[in-house]
């Protein structure tokens, strides 16, 4: 497979019952009795950005298609549905030839059935390679035993084979092989080049089988789940199967570290089209803009970090601090709100205030020209979030270096989310480097050069600090990427809000193993209900909000008593890591400034 994750389509099958063609007919022979419906598919998921899109021919063998009478056209139809979506998929996109068990569900492999089901898939393989397809998928199989048959004819045909079982959401096939037993199998086949989930349940359960499957195959791992069901909700039955629901879990996919993502029953060309916008625009698909570290010449005055601002000498003193984060206003009439709360946590001691640059993807006031304000209203130190989606390297380069010239000192340096994630979901994700990539360029600036590698006399003094979650689901890449910012120049850290005191301190135990080590602060965010606490756990990435604190706010029986326990949530998480980290970062959620300045109290 191609190294970047690629995007397959949606479903076929009630793609074609939604336009209109009923459940009693051969949804196969469409591809000879209504070509221009399946070519109209086919050219819908191409024109959505699927980078591998599927033939219709999930039942097209002789055993399924002898209760249509149609056992005779197998050859024929799945010919023709090779030549479909060959011909809609152009020379950019790969087309597999998509090939369904032959077997009812949950039956077993009868030996004396063995040399049918042989031919029939030989049939079946041999009609949609002579049609042009680039690879085999056997999608959908419950039973082992079939999908290796399958498996073993399709590879004589010389194209790579992707084999993919459905299971539910306990990681079960309907014969009762757990999906890690299936992938440690299928990972020692020789025949099978990916291994691969689809169908059996939605986007939120089939997370769990992925991880499975993922830590037991060397091979390329591929997921297709369902639209998703109906879950039970704050006490509601709730129908999860819309693009954007979809589309979160797609990018939860890669970065657990599959190589392939698409929908099964119930998605459809919008599911595609917003998964793979996002899923194009992730840091850890798209290729960097290379920044290469740069030593100081030796006729340039690099600041020590200490030297930088009040914060760098309070954490270089190793002083206790504190911050609060505040969003920017929408608009500039906002502004004056911002400065009285500001003004509030300074008179409660409070060293810094943290500017968040366009969170979730959306759009305020500019951060830089917010944190210049404060500043010189207030004369409190303010920490500037520069994100990597919405500039280009030359754009952040300028702000970053019109930042230093202002007298900003302070930066926390993110990657940034996705603009599917907010308000503009249109809206072009440029990261031509990743929080990384722009610690790097921070620390050449300070060292005297710019990313062109252009000499800038005197350098910058900014302190450079980065983000980081102790909760990510791929927790090795999350500690590779922590180092690798360490190693570009990171001088101190911000954590996602910590819900889980023990899993900050696992994460700790493992960075501090870097022959570096910097200051960490601690993100903190009081809860103002379950609601919040919901959403915080299903809509804001990196955050995961344990079932004991989701318990506790949903026992609450009124917003003074969930803000209540929200506050003495976020005291006992504080109490429990104090020893392990310099500060905290408290969040006003909503703008509760005096919820923050609470917590801090404690």
């Amino acid at each position: 497979m191609a190294d970047a994750p690629q995007v397959f389509d949606g479903a076929m099958g009630t793609e074609i019952y939604r336009r209109g063609v009923f459940l009693n007919a051969c949804y196969d022979e469409l591809c000879l009795t209504n070509a221009q419906l399946i070519a109209n598919i086919h050219t819908d998921y191409v024109d959505a950005g699927a980078d591998v899109i599927e033939t219709n021919s999930f039942g097209a063998n002789r055993v399924k298609l002898r209760a249509f009478g149609l056992a005779e056209k197998a050859v024929e139809i799945n010919a023709a549905a090779a030549r479909l979506a060959r011909a809609a998929a152009g020379e950019t996109v790969c087309v597999v030839g998509s090939v369904g068990p032959c077997l009812a569900n949950p039956q077993p492999l009868d030996e004396t059935l063995r040399l049918e089901l042989q031919s029939a898939f030989d049939d079946q393989v041999r009609a949609l390679v002579a049609g042009g397809v680039d690879a085999i998928l056997l999608e959908t199989f419950t039973g082992l035993a079939e999908l290796q048959l399958a498996a073993e004819v399709a590879a004589r045909y010389g194209l790579p084979v992707l084999a993919s079982v459905a299971v539910d959401e306990e990681g079960r096939s309907a014969g009762g092989t757990s999906a890690a037993l299936l992938a440690e199998t299928l990972d020692a086949d020789g025949h099978v080049s990916a291994v691969g989930l689809n169908c059996g349940c939605g986007p939120a359960g089939i997370l769990k089988p992925l991880a499975d499957v993922i830590a037991r195959t060397r091979k390329p791992v591929i997921v297709m789940p369902n639209a998703g069901g109906p879950r039970e909700v704050g006490g509601r039955k709730l129908y999860l199967n819309s693009p954007e629901y979809f589309t979160e879990y797609a990018k939860k996919y890669v970065e657990l570290g599959a190589r392939g993502v698409g929908g099964c029953c119930g998605t459809g060309p919008e599911h595609i089209r917003l998964a793979a916008r996002a899923i194009r625009t992730l840091s850890g698909v798209k290729k960097h803009v290379e920044v290469r570290a740069r030593e100081a010449a030796r006729d340039v005055a690099v600041v020590a970090t200490a030297e930088k601002s009040a914060l760098a000498r309070a954490l270089a003193a190793g002083k206790k601090v504190a911050s609060v984060e505040f969003l920017p206003p929408r608009t500039g009439a906002g502004m004056g709100k911002l400065l009285a709360k500001v003004r509030q946590v300074q008179a409660a001691g409070v060293e810094a205030v943290n500017i968040p640059d366009g969170p979730r993807a959306s759009a305020r006031v500019s951060p830089m020209i917010t944190a210049l304000t404060i500043e010189r209203e207030t004369g409190v130190e303010v920490i500037l979030h520069c994100c990597c989606r919405d500039r280009n390297l030359i754009g952040m380069q300028s702000d970053l270096l019109g930042a230093a010239a202002a007298g900003l000192r302070n930066v926390l340096l993110v990657t940034g989310d996705p603009p599917k994630l907010g308000d503009y979901p249109d809206a072009t994700g440029v990261f031509d480097v990743d929080s990384i990539g722009l610690t790097q360029l921070v620390s050449n600036l300070n060292h005297g050069f710019d990313a062109a590698g252009h000499p800038i006399d005197p350098p910058t003094a900014l302190l450079a600090g980065v983000g980081a979650n102790p909760c990510a689901v791929e927790m090795q890449r999350e500690i590779d990427r922590y180092f690798a910012k360490l190693d570009a120049g990171a001088e101190f850290v911000i954590t996602q809000p910590v819900f889980d005191p023990q899993a900050l301190l696992r994460f700790l135990d493992r960075v501090e193993k870097h022959p570096r080590t910097v200051p960490v602060l601690a993100g903190v965010w009081p809860l103002l209900s379950f609601r919040n606490a919901e959403f915080m756990n299903n809509e804001v990435p990196g955050v995961v909000v344990p079932p004991a604190v989701l318990d506790r706010m949903a026992a609450c029986r009124t917003g003074d008593d969930a803000k209540k326990t929200g506050v003495d949530i976020a005291r006992e998480i504080m109490a429990a890591i104090a020893p392990r980290v310099q500060g905290f970062q408290v969040s006003a959620p909503l703008g509760n400034v005096e919820m923050a300045l609470t917590v801090l109290a404690g």
